[in-house]
């Protein structure tokens, strides 16, 4: 269908995405179909220590997207109600406090693109792929609840200040977990994974972003 399909670009970070480069303001309608900022083996993506990083996705995502949407492009993000990751209320707030106004929230199954296949994105797609064709299987999150919320790009013309993210927890509250990955561990061996851990919670939070 004359389409171009790039892989692995971070929706966060399109702005320093040389593939993207001569785009600005061009495009009419962004998709991002139930969004997720990857999981963290051991913990539950409502988990305080991890679940920042899906608020954080979204807040980078919808600012990202000003240098590249059209003015009254459309925007539209899918999302179970049950989820614990990427909530509608991070879907809707970071999207108006981008400049991006609520449009409508709709049932997912009456989309034109109500056909589209979950995946999980890791390596339980090998064993344990979703129903492509009834959306029944993924993670107890039946089809019936899917919704898309749906933008439009209203920019104000006044110049918005930094984006606000949330911050990682410090070395120190994650040497203190005691549940998740953490649970039956040695204290040394919990005081090396809080480390890997905050580095790469570090290392997420930092960066160029752009929009």
């Amino acid at each position: 269908h004359y389409a171009e399909v790039y892989h692995g670009v971070d929706c966060t970070r399109i702005a320093i995405d040389p593939r993207f480069e001569g785009m600005e303001e061009s495009l009419g309608a962004v998709y991002y179909n139930f969004p997720h900022s990857g999981a963290i083996q051991g913990f539950f993506d409502g988990h305080p220590l991890v679940n920042w990083r899906h608020e954080n996705l979204m807040r980078l995502f919808f600012r990202a997207l000003r240098s590249f949407v059209k003015i009254g492009g459309s925007v539209k993000v899918s999302s179970n109600m049950g989820a614990i990751g990427v909530r509608y209320s991070y879907i809707v707030g970071s999207a108006i406090e981008n400049e991006f106004v609520h449009v409508e929230t709709m049932p997912f199954l009456e989309w034109h693109l109500h056909r589209y296949g979950r995946s999980y994105g890791d390596k339980r797609d090998v064993y344990k792929r979703p129903d492509a064709k009834n959306n029944q299987s993924y993670n107890a999150q039946s089809a019936d609840r899917d919704m898309v919320y749906c933008f439009r790009y209203e920019p104000s013309g006044e110049k918005l200040g930094a984006q606000n993210v949330r911050l990682p927890p410090t070395l120190k509250v994650l040497t203190q977990c005691t549940d998740g990955p953490f649970r039956h561990l040695s204290e040394q061996a919990k005081k090396n994974l809080a480390t890997q851990l905050h580095n790469r919670f570090v290392t997420e939070v930092s960066g160029t972003h752009v929009g």
